[in-house]
Parts: structure tokens; sequence; C-alpha cells
């Protein structure tokens, strides 16, 4: 379990480590062919700050070298917001005097109708986190509601046990993004004070639980603003690296999400600019050419724009944060507010004006079609 691996390692002597890293450091960095985790500590370091050019450019070459000159489309549907956690930084806080609505098969559908006259393929499913209200069994059901009208089905819900992930997969289950927020287990509690989230061990090794249920794709993400996102990248780089040695068949996703304003009072404790999350983004490529990478509409228009291409895989458009949003707007019930309102066919012509062909499925469809093309 990535857990035991994790408990060898000091928060405060990674981030000293960060610290500490030359521009030297980050040349070699950036000549090597495989890059070692001190090699990443440089190219999330200080001292990297005057190689983003350089960093952007090598981003580039190894992202069209693996992926060309496509990127994907997915989109979010939320199907609850009733949540027993009391996360400090979500609008789904079991504390947030919000409306709270768990999706009916009817209003799924009617969901999924506008969804489909977007044009997508990949749907990305979401919930708060409450087992009574949508435990596996509601999980499981909108699967199989969902799946026909779909060629990839992912998850981003509670964490599961092994024996359920292997439920979900038999009926259709392509992937699953579980972030584990922070990194950091001594501050994790005061951002998780109670509500099954506040287990951040069962947290930390679902990864493994779903590598040992044979999932099809397991997406990785930390929530910037809690903590330095430099050590958090480190921490995520770790247990990408033993996630790709122990569970080698499954392919594997990165997110970075920043904190967007929500219902509450929480402010980021850690702001990272557009210049950071960019480095960030440009060393996870440089680092591992084979993951994946998306960009969600928590980010503006200008900052995505300008990434298309130049490390991300994957976007989102169009999106709606709260349950029944495509049928019906309501922003009292949304988890955060949207960055990036654009709708899928304006972001469409962005990145096909960018050079770019839009995937609207998954990548191992598009690839088997061009090997046989």
């Amino acid at each position: 379990m990535f857990s035991e691996i994790a408990e060898k390692y000091s928060w405060t002597q990674i981030e000293s480590e960060i610290n500490a890293k030359s521009k030297s450091d980050v040349e070699h960095a950036l000549q090597v062919a495989n890059l070692t985790i001190e090699d990443f500590k440089a190219l999330v370091s200080p001292a990297a700050a005057e190689y983003l050019e350089s960093m952007a450019q090598k981003s580039r070459i190894a992202t069209q070298k693996r992926f060309g000159k496509t990127i994907q489309f997915y989109i979010p549907l939320y199907l609850s917001n009733k949540c027993i956690n009391h996360c400090v930084y979500c609008g789904f806080n079991f504390n947030n005097k919000i409306e709270r609505i768990v999706l009916s098969d009817e209003q799924i559908l009617r969901e999924v109708a506008v969804i489909k006259e977007m044009g997508y393929e990949h749907i990305l499913l979401l919930t708060g986190e409450s087992p009574k209200h949508a435990g596996v069994d509601y999980i499981e059901h909108a699967i199989k509601l969902v799946h026909p009208h779909f060629k990839q089905v992912t998850l981003e819900v509670q964490p599961m046990s092994m024996e359920d992930y292997q439920r979900l997969i038999a009926v259709g289950l392509h992937g699953v993004y579980v972030y584990q927020e922070t990194y950091n287990k001594e501050r994790y509690p005061t951002y998780h004070p109670a509500g099954i989230k506040s287990d951040c061990q069962w947290r930390l090794n679902t990864p493994d639980r779903l590598g040992k249920a044979e999932v099809h794709k397991i997406g990785l993400g930390a929530l910037l603003g809690l903590e330095n996102w430099r050590v958090e990248a480190v921490f995520m780089a770790m247990h990408l690296q033993y996630l790709e040695k122990k569970y080698w068949k499954t392919k594997y996703a990165l997110a970075f999400p920043r904190i967007r304003p929500h219902a509450g009072e929480f402010m980021p404790n850690y702001i990272v600019s557009d210049k950071e999350l960019a480095q960030m983004i440009w060393a996870f490529r440089i680092f591992d050419n084979d993951v994946e990478i998306s960009l969600t509409t928590r980010e503006d228009t200008e900052f995505r724009n300008h990434m298309l291409g130049l490390g991300v895989t994957a976007i989102s458009a169009g999106s709606k944060t709260m349950p029944g949003g495509y049928a019906q707007d309501s922003e009292d019930l949304e988890q955060f507010a949207i960055n990036d309102n654009r709708h899928p066919k304006e972001m469409l012509e962005v990145v096909k004006k960018a050079g770019y062909e839009v995937v609207w499925k998954d990548w191992d469809s598009y690839f088997e079609i061009e090997k046989e093309g």
C-alpha cells in the first residue's frame, strides 16, 4: 500500500530538498531521458522558474509524440450534492445551508439528453460522499442507466472497497478519479475534521484497491491552495511512479484543480499562480510522457487556451457543478463556481484554431482507429 511508502517521508524534509535544488539540477533534469524523483524535485523547485520556456517546449514535444495533436473532451455530470463530510474548502460541506438533491432516473436521463446534444462520448459521474443516499447501489444503477449513451464512463465519488469497484467495472465503469486533496498527513485532519473523508489512510490507499480491482484508468490529484504545491507535486509523482510499477496494466491520469469560490468562507492558504500551475503541469509531462493530464473549467479562458498543446491532453467544456445543472440551471446547488463558461462548440473551434483535433471518446479507441487506418 502506498501509505506505507508515504509514511517514510517527511513533508518538511522534502520541502527543504526542493528548495535546495540548483540551476544545474534543473539543467540536468531537462537533459536526461529517464527522470528520477530527484530530477522531478528540481523541475518543481523555485530554481526552475528561469527555465519555464524550455520546460514548455520539452513538454509540447513529449505530448505530441505520445498523444499526437489531439485533445480529449469530457464532461462532468453531478448526480448528488448530499454529503456527510465537513471538508472546509467544499461547497458540498455538510454544514453549508444549501438545497440537497439526489437525481432520479428521469432527471439523470434529462441531463444525458442535453449532454449528448453537445456531442460528448465521455462522461464523468460525480456525487457528494453520502453512502446512504448515493452509495454503491445507486452508483451501479446510474452507470447502467448512462452507459448505453456513452463510450466511456468514469467516476469521481467516495472511496470504495476493491469488491465494490469490481462490481462497478462489471457494469461498464472505465476509470476512477480520486483526489487525495493534500498529501500532508499532519495537516489533513485540519481540512477534513469529520465525515468518512476524515480517514486519510483509507483515501490514500484507494488507488491500490482500484489497481487490484484492475480498473482501466486511475486518476490522481491534489487540491491546489491547501498546502505547498511543490511538495504536493512530489508526493503525487511518487504515488504515480509507485502505481505504474505495481499495477502496470492500468492507465493513469492527473488533474490539478485550484480552489474556486464556493459556499462557505474558506480561503486558500497557498495561492498558486498561473506560472506555477504551468510549471507543475510541464514538470509532470517531462517526468511521465504517458500520463493523461486534464485541465478543467476551474481555470480561466486565457490560461486554458495557452495550455493547449503544452502538456494537457484532456479538457472539460460547458461544465455544470450542480446536480441537474444541464437541464435546469441553478447556481444555488453548485459545488464551486465555474471559471470558463464557454460552450463545447466554442471550445471546439478554439482547439481547431490551435491546430488540434478533438477526440470525443477514449484514447485507446482513437489509437486503434489510427493504427487500422
